[in-house]
């Protein structure tokens, strides 16, 4: 008898990837807000439910992917809530992008009702949801975490395992940190070649050989900082001197350079703490004494 899943949440992400749990052999059982895409997923062989609740049913596990934290609670604890459907030693997995407090919050309510969560965010696109191929980072206890496993095998083809409950969120938001500043810089950089005459095509054609587009976690973090190498292949003085060039070309074209700045500075910090001779890497020790090493945030 096919494992029966309950899934809360049937969106842009949601839909495709209910559909592929259908296609990998699941009874799956399915509610959404919007009774037309719960509708569509019936047609695909889905039970459509008429509550949270009523979709956790009788349910190895629920899988939430629904748009932030406080739907996920509605949806999890509210009237009519999954809590009240699922059967003690079932599995919650949400899938949602939420702040790593609220899915600590919720691993506590769900463990007081015999319930273990797992959270399981993705990354990549829609169109990695349709075909199957999403990357999920989960965090969770290992046996819960592989007791999911052939769940989030359905939806994707990389899964890790991040940590404890809450991780896979965390990691999230660290990766999504990263591409979503990178893209304003990105958005500044080609501006900023076009306001100066430059070909933007070009301009990408070079950077793709340099740093600028291959990207320092492939390239100088694991070469240096990262091997305790700070020896300079690149200095912090020198880093700080050309994005004081880069600021004062931008200031002349009116081009906006605001991630510039703050990146000016950061060097400017590195500097002022004796690190001007080191690799440019050196960037990522001075930020992290202000972060883990002040007597506040120090750990044991």
């Amino acid at each position: 008898m096919a494992t029966t899943l309950g899934f809360v949440g049937l969106g842009t992400m949601g839909a495709p990837m209910a559909r592929n749990l259908i296609r990998a052999g699941f009874s799956l059982r399915v509610y959404d807000v919007n009774a037309d895409a719960a509708a569509d997923l019936g047609t695909a062989g889905a039970y459509v439910a008429g509550s949270p609740a009523d979709a956790a049913r009788g349910a190895a596990a629920v899988i939430t992917m629904l748009p932030n934290g406080n739907v996920v609670e509605a949806a999890l604890f509210g009237d009519g809530g999954a809590v009240e459907g699922l059967s003690e030693g079932a599995l919650c997995i949400d899938m949602s992008t939420v702040l790593p407090s609220q899915t600590d919050a919720f691993a506590q309510r769900l463990a007081e009702r015999g319930v273990q969560l797992v959270d399981a965010p993705v990354g990549r696109s829609s169109q990695h949801a349709v075909d199957g191929k999403l990357l999920i980072m989960a965090g969770g206890e290992q046996a819960d975490v592989e007791r999911a496993r052939p769940y989030l095998e359905a939806l994707g083809d990389t899964i890790v395992h991040c940590g404890p409950v809450g991780a896979g969120e965390r990691m999230k938001l660290v990766n999504n940190y990263m591409s979503i500043a990178l893209n304003v810089l990105t958005a500044e950089s080609l501006t900023m070649a076009e306001s100066s005459g430059l070909d933007p095509e070009q301009a990408r054609e070079v950077m793709m050989g340099t740093v600028a587009g291959q990207g320092h976690m492939g390239t100088t973090y694991p070469a240096k900082v990262l091997k305790g190498d700070l020896t300079p292949g690149f200095m912090v003085d020198l880093a700080h001197k050309d994005m004081g060039l880069a600021l004062t070309m931008a200031a002349e074209l009116d081009a906006p350079s605001w991630m510039g700045a703050v990146a000016h500075q950061a060097y400017g910090l590195a500097r002022r703490a004796g690190r001007g001779r080191e690799d440019w890497t050196a960037l990522y020790p001075t930020l992290r004494s202000l972060a883990l090493d002040a007597p506040s945030r120090r750990r044991d």
